[in-house]
């Protein structure tokens, strides 16, 4: 299962009734934060969920919409007496902005991890997740995310017993280990069917419509992504501004064929999203205006 809060759904700037943008995915017993904009700590406390557990942030880009929450959270972090590692990841950059924004946060309790993203894209194997950043087409370097959790396949008895597996092994190799024994090397796909269906996110902001967003968000259980503009006669704007349109989001959905799409990061202008979403679900009919704290349980398909 993957816990999922859209904790604040704002682009440019806060407002009383919107908070800035960020997102918080929770997966056994942690949680990954993907930007983190003024008003996140108050976010996370409206939804009721804790800061502690927080292992990894993701930054899309640096503007400050996306982290300037960043110095207030680490206090608070420290805080709340966390000595584990704390993982960062985000373009190129990243160590040298943290540090200066930690002018105001200079000791903390804990280390800090950076991890710049390389090329056009990078996959980390973290908490049991794969975590895919892919470049996007803003005016500054910007990525999007893809959160992965993968499903081994059943275990298979007939499989286990027709090769002869001991079946004092059966529980190691189920739970992913090579064993060997006798003079022989046993490995779980010796007893193991094929890898199931597993759950995937995908997220992005501040872009056009690129090729790589259809590519990684391709198949996801849930798919959201910037809608900075539902106002039509705004699309000059949003190119100008490498920004998107509620119905450029809904096209790229439709294209990568996922289950269901949240638009976020508005317009301070946009004060009613619900307004624009009957021409959005002719293009995509299982789309939802994102607002802040809307949450959702990604489970696994039952067989």
């Amino acid at each position: 299962m993957l816990d999922i809060c859209l904790l604040g759904c704002g682009g440019m700037m806060p407002l009383p009734y919107r908070w800035l943008t960020s997102l918080m995915v929770r997966y056994n017993g942690s949680s990954i934060l993907i930007d983190c904009g003024e008003g996140t700590q108050i976010a996370v406390k409206e939804k009721g969920w804790s800061f502690k557990p927080i292992d990894v942030i993701c930054f899309t880009h640096y503007h400050g919409d996306h982290i300037s929450g960043l110095p207030g959270l680490l206090l608070t972090m420290g805080n709340a007496e966390r000595t584990e590692p704390l993982t960062l990841i985000g373009p190129k950059g990243l160590e040298r902005v943290v540090n200066a924004l930690r002018v105001i946060a200079p000791e903390l309790p804990f280390e800090l991890k950076f991890k710049e993203i390389q090329g056009a894209q990078e996959t980390f194997d973290i908490c049991g997740l794969k975590i895919t950043a892919y470049k996007v087409n803003h005016n500054v370097l910007c990525y999007g995310y893809a959160i992965e959790l993968e499903r081994a396949g059943k275990f298979d008895v007939e499989r286990a017993k027709a090769q002869d597996v001991p079946l004092k092994l059966w529980n190691r190799l189920q739970k992913g280990e090579t064993v060997e024994m006798d003079g022989r090397v046993f490995t779980p796909d010796m007893v193991m069917g094929e890898k199931r269906k597993g759950l995937k996110l995908a997220y992005c902001t501040d872009t056009r419509p690129t090729k790589s967003i259809v590519e990684n968000a391709a198949g996801a259980d849930l798919f959201i992504c910037e809608g900075m503009y539902g106002e039509p006669g705004k699309e000059q704007k949003a190119i100008e501004h490498k920004h998107m349109t509620f119905l450029e989001a809904a096209k790229l959905a439709k294209s990568a064929d996922v289950k269901e799409l949240w638009l976020t990061h508005y317009s301070p202008s946009l004060a009613y999203p619900e307004d624009f979403m009957p021409q959005v679900r002719k293009i995509f009919s299982n789309a939802q205006p994102g607002k802040d704290c809307k949450s959702v349980e990604l489970l696994f398909d039952e067989e």
